[in-house]
């Protein structure tokens, strides 16, 4: 049968079909807004030039000193750093990692930020999580080592011993919810406890407020007592792979306990990890003296984490990024802490930062920083089922360390 189309026609179909997609079709007005390709001169890089001879704002503005900056950005630069075309020049290391410490320090949104860093909202959604992993990439070898040897970990130990009065400990872990804004597709995946959205930061901090270690990105509908167990720490620690030191003796004591790692009612009780008598359970002087001797070592994790949120105001907003951005966000934060504790300790973090007691009469003169003033939710308490004679037992040897031979004076001004 013959085609009632002719190529003619065809031909016309074809022109109109091309001259309705060109209507179609708009014109961009301009590549760039104007303003935006004034950033030499609209940029706050020449706020912080200013801000050179005033150290104290300099300091309120990148959270830390142009010499701490300049090392920073020395490290940052060869992974951040990209290359001028003959269409216009890139955007320097200097401004990306400006602008990155910004965004980490204020909370501000990409559309914000755009009107300080004068870059556009969507070159900021590529710069600050690549430049935030290059952070992070440069300092963990140095600034987050984890102890990977007996002797490391009987160091820690010692720092914890010497400044807390805990002998044998190894970390004090505590996990906290970061509050998000879910991906349109999530439904009900990051849904905690709390009624909000969130992914779980776990982490381990020593007797000086130094992340030792940190695991982010467990969903926050999983149960707070299943979110230790994801973690590689705890597959590690449940296969003896850590090198954690056999029990030892006490120094100036003949009892001879194992290393552990403190936590609060979130984690179970086992022979590697304590935590304090619930509060129902306190029917002894002795029960209070070990939950009071926990809890002043334990103040190192809860000082970290608001020390953390009081810095990067990033934790006191819900983080509105891609999940794997946001990973790169957190991450960037605990090294750049280590990095400021290291550094520019007494401006990162003064003393006030720090729990505090008057040992005379028993009063707490600071709490230090807490997370009560940020976005992050404690893990939920919970039963852990069964617990075991060994680790009953235990945690029985530090209560009678602590209510014996290693008490110290100002002890029962506090229970």
């Amino acid at each position: 049968m013959a085609s009632l189309v002719t190529d003619d026609d065809a031909l016309a179909i074809l022109g109109l079909s091309l001259a309705i997609k060109k209507t179609k079709r708009k014109d961009r007005s301009m590549w760039c807004k104007n303003w935006l390709m004034k950033r030499k001169k609209l940029s706050h890089i020449n706020l912080v030039k200013e801000l050179r001879i005033a150290p104290k704002d300099y300091r309120n503005y990148v959270r830390m000193n142009e010499e701490t900056y300049l090392k920073l950005l020395s490290m940052v630069t060869p992974l951040i750093q990209k290359e001028d075309t003959v269409m216009r020049n890139a955007i320097t290391a200097h401004e990306r990692l400006l602008a990155t410490l910004r965004f980490l320090a204020s909370g501000r949104s990409y559309e914000c930020l755009k009107y300080s860093a004068i870059i556009s909202p969507q070159a900021l959604g590529r710069i600050i999580p690549e430049t935030c992993a290059a952070i992070y990439k440069v300092l963990q070898n140095d600034y987050m080592q984890f102890p990977d040897t007996a002797n490391k970990w009987r160091e820690i130990a010692h720092q914890f011993e010497e400044i807390w009065n805990f002998p044998h400990c190894l970390g004090a872990i505590d996990g906290k919810h970061v509050d998000i804004i879910p991906p349109a597709d999530s439904d009900s995946y990051y849904y905690n406890y709390k009624g909000r959205h969130s992914m779980v930061l776990m982490a381990i901090v020593d007797a000086r407020y130094r992340f030792l270690l940190a695991d982010f990105g467990t969903n926050g509908r999983v149960s707070d007592g299943g979110v230790l167990q994801n973690t590689k720490f705890f597959q590690k620690l449940q296969n003896k792979k850590l090198n954690i030191p056999n029990p030892e003796n006490i120094e100036g004591s003949s009892r001879c306990l194992p290393y552990v790692f403190i936590g609060d009612d979130a984690f179970p009780l086992r022979t590697d990890m304590i935590k304090p008598y619930r509060q129902g359970d306190l029917n002894t002087h002795e029960k209070k003296i070990f939950n009071y001797r926990l809890s002043r070592g334990r103040n190192v994790v809860e000082n970290a984490f608001g020390i953390l949120s009081s810095r990067f105001r990033i934790f006191r907003t819900q983080i509105n990024l891609e999940p794997k951005n946001i990973q790169n966000v957190v991450m960037a934060t605990i090294a750049l802490h280590n990095f400021l504790m290291e550094h520019v300790p007494n401006s990162y973090a003064p003393r006030q930062c720090f729990y505090q007691e008057n040992t005379f009469n028993g009063t707490i003169v600071t709490d230090g920083y807490t997370t009560a003033r940020s976005n992050m939710e404690i893990l939920q308490r919970r039963n852990h089922g069964n617990i075991t004679n060994d680790a009953k037992m235990i945690r029985q040897e530090f209560q009678n360390y602590f209510v014996n031979e290693g008490k110290v004076q100002w002890q029962n001004n506090f229970v």
